[in-house]
């Protein structure tokens, strides 16, 4: 499937508690550094005539408006937790103004968890205001969002499979601390991959530093950003300054282009 031009917008590059962290006073979340400001983990990714965002963070909204996103075509999840999908109810801004439901994509586990913690919106009697949503279920087959190729990655994310995502010459991973060998080759010959890179200290469910650098490595692909970092990492500019050639920390705000 031929893959349009991209233009990918980093919308959240940090872990489930955002960094700053709460209530913390460590050099990196009292960092005056705007990329050492890290909202949940997102991407905007969009062509010439689609757009969507992977994944709905607690801070889709304040991300959108930030960003000035204007136009959402589909949201497309990786895995069920909060961090990831608390977000959803905002679509119904984007409902307001298309007068469209918003077509959501997602593997069986997360359409599982979309209804449940999302009740009122796929109830049989709805009061006015809520989204308007299309769930669609989605597992390892490629299919399309507008004239955009998705090819779903499977990775595990300890022992919950979460989606990672290619899409022509970019491959976007997060939560993840493993990934089969037949699931590697769908990487394989990506221009430019995204990467979970908790901390340095090696985590249960995540990637640590070292594990994402001999990740990238492995596969060869030439140009890498890690994502999903916490406070722990320590700060962007000196962080950022020991990692190996073709490899550096995201940060939101980031964009990248693809031809």
């Amino acid at each position: 499937m031929h893959c349009p031009p991209l233009t990918i917008t980093f919308l959240g590059t940090g872990t489930s508690t955002g960094v700053p962290m709460i209530a913390c006073d460590c050099p990196v979340c009292t960092s005056t550094n705007k990329k050492d400001k890290r909202l949940r983990s997102s991407v905007l990714v969009q062509s010439a005539y689609t757009s969507f965002v992977i994944d709905t963070t607690p801070d889709f909204r304040y991300q959108c408006l930030r960003t000035g996103i204007k136009k959402l075509d589909a949201v497309l999840y990786t895995h069920p937790h909060k961090d990831h999908v608390a977000g959803l109810d905002d679509v119904k801004a984007f409902n307001f103004f298309t007068g469209q439901a918003m077509q959501v994509y997602a593997n069986s586990l997360t359409t599982e968890a979309l209804m449940r913690e999302f009740a009122y919106v796929f109830a049989d009697k709805k009061y006015p205001g809520i989204p308007e949503i299309v769930l669609n279920t989605i597992d390892t087959t490629p299919f399309m969002i507008g004239d955009i190729p998705v090819t779903p990655v499977l990775v595990w994310h300890l022992k919950m499979p979460v989606f990672g995502f290619r899409f022509g010459q970019f491959t976007y991973i997060t939560d993840a601390n493993r990934i089969d060998a037949a699931e590697k080759e769908k990487i394989k010959g990506s221009h430019t991959m995204v990467v979970n890179a908790l901390r340095h200290k090696a985590h249960l469910s995540h990637y640590s530093v070292d594990e994402a650098i001999a990740l990238v490595q492995e596969l060869q692909v030439p140009n890498a950003y890690f994502t999903h970092i916490s406070h722990q990492l320590g700060l962007y500019a000196n962080i950022n300054a020991t990692l190996p050639a073709g490899i550096q920390l995201a940060y939101d705000g980031l964009q990248l282009h693809f031809d």
